[in-house]
């Protein structure tokens, strides 16, 4: 390998990093700043120290609410705050945001960086105008908390295994489904960081770039220059690449253009808002996608969700009541006992959890693999129950089924599965994957009634059942 040396006249021409200013916990502090400077630094500082995942600031008649969500919920961070403030500390953070202070009658949207224990951490600012006031929201960016790692992500070995052998393919488009907020992001970072190496160019398009990965080209959508989704991939595709990571998927230009590179020998990540794995195909036909390009293209699609887990040092185990299970699927009859794990209730004093009795979130992932079969049906135009049909067919697990599992590892609570995975058709997606077992268990031999998801007289969950 050949070594080339620069001399210092290079330096010239770099230009010097941005500054991100003093540390937060310094100017939080600071005891010559301005109150209200001190105020938006001690917001920022609580919502880092306590892993938040978004700030609200919400203007109400009675004043100001600050507010964090806390692992997927909303938790008070601060007393209702005097309604005086709420002028001084919104024009204090669109400061901070290079945002407009005397524009009030619309929303604006823009950017914080600081720095927090060494390292650099953004904020990404949404500015809109209420009735008593303007709301700021902020999401905490923080690429340094977070460890990426399939492993880490997918405690189920089977949908891990699953995973790892759709993102080692050469080429074919691998859809990740979900919410706002439900971990895309981290899961597509993951399987780009494993297949990261210097034998392959992996190009990212991203709105905005959550994570940095060495080696990797990331690329920010710039809309105000007319550089979006659709375009950055078409540049891509003149730069030799191998894996595309493409941050969302949202209108039928970019769903035609990644289903294009897929099928030209590249491997394509992207992500799509839809209710679970098999609605993406749906979803992607409405947009106006031809079936033919999905069929040939699509090597299986990742819906996930993100339930709190239970703090170990506190959570208490307890036998659920019978309508409890029965809104789950599940039924226990009075020879048998089934322990679930569930926080403990107010006032909980654990300093682990703050109280709380949930510390950190757990993944729920329903993994749809498309093979010769489902891909036949995708091209003669199938349906999403159809669809829904051939992978439980095919041994898909679905989100209620893995969630449901968790709860009996004592990861997460049953009130947690229902809040978060609990819906009709959910539920009538697990029966039916369960029915598609036979119906005598094998751990005892008794006879199961259709509606039964587990055996009510030993707890074998159905998927284990024999003739």
């Amino acid at each position: 390998m050949e070594r080339f040396e620069l001399d210092d006249s290079f330096e010239s021409f770099a230009p010097p990093p941005p500054p991100d200013g003093p540390e937060l916990q310094e100017s939080a502090h600071d005891t010559n700043a301005a109150p209200v400077i001190q105020l938006a630094d001690r917001i920022l500082l609580q919502a880092l120290t306590r892993k938040a995942s978004d700030i609200h600031i919400e203007p109400q008649e009675d004043g100001l609410h600050v507010r964090l969500r806390l692992d997927g919920v909303l938790q008070n961070a601060f007393e209702t705050l005097p309604a005086k403030v709420i002028p001084a500390l919104t024009s204090r953070f669109k400061i901070m945001a290079e945002l407009d202070i005397a524009e009030r009658r619309q929303p604006q949207d823009g950017r914080i960086r600081r720095r927090f224990e060494g390292n650099t951490v953004d904020f990404r600012v949404s500015v809109l105008p209420s009735r008593f006031g303007e709301k700021i929201v902020m999401r905490l960016l923080d690429s340094s908390s977070t460890q990426l790692g399939l492993d880490l992500l997918i405690s189920d070995p089977q949908a891990l295994a699953e995973v790892r052998d759709m993102g080692s393919k050469p080429f074919g488009i691998l859809l990740v489904t979900g919410p706002t907020g439900s971990g895309k992001s981290t899961t597509l970072y993951s399987l780009l960081a494993e297949r990261n190496s210097p034998g392959l160019n992996i190009s990212t398009v991203e709105d905005p770039i959550e994570y940095t990965l060495a080696g990797i080209t990331q690329t920010q959508v710039n809309r105000d220059k007319g550089l979006d989704f659709a375009q950055a991939l078409r540049a891509f595709m003149r730069q030799d690449p191998d894996v595309l990571l493409v941050g969302e998927t949202r209108d039928l230009e970019t769903a035609k253009t990644a289903l294009e590179a897929a099928l030209t020998g590249h491997l394509v990540l992207t992500t799509l808002h839809c209710n679970d794995a098999p609605s993406a195909v749906a979803r992607l036909q409405e947009m106006g996608v031809e079936t033919f390009l999905l069929s040939a293209a699509l090597i299986g699609v990742l819906s996930q969700r993100l339930l709190r887990r239970l703090c170990p040092h506190c959570r208490q185990p307890y036998q659920p009541k019978e309508a409890e299970l029965a809104r789950l699927g599940l039924q226990v009859n009075d020879r048998s006992s089934l322990n679930f794990y569930r926080p403990p209730s107010s006032p909980n004093p654990c300093s682990h959890c703050d109280g709380l009795g949930y510390k950190g979130r757990i993944g729920v992932y329903e993994v749809m693999r498309v093979n010769e079969g489902m891909a036949e049906a995708i091209g003669q135009g199938a349906g999403t129950d159809q669809l829904r049909r051939l992978a439980l067919e095919n041994g898909m697990k679905t989100l209620l089924g893995y969630g449901l599992n968790l709860a009996r590892e004592g990861h997460t609570s049953l009130e947690e599965v229902e809040r978060v995975l609990l819906t009709d058709s959910g539920l009538e997606q697990e029966i039916r994957a369960r029915h598609l077992s036979t119906a005598t268990c094998q751990g005892c031999g008794a006879g199961l009634q259709d509606e039964w998801i587990d055996c009510p007289y030993c707890l074998t969950p159905r998927g284990k059942l024999q003739e």
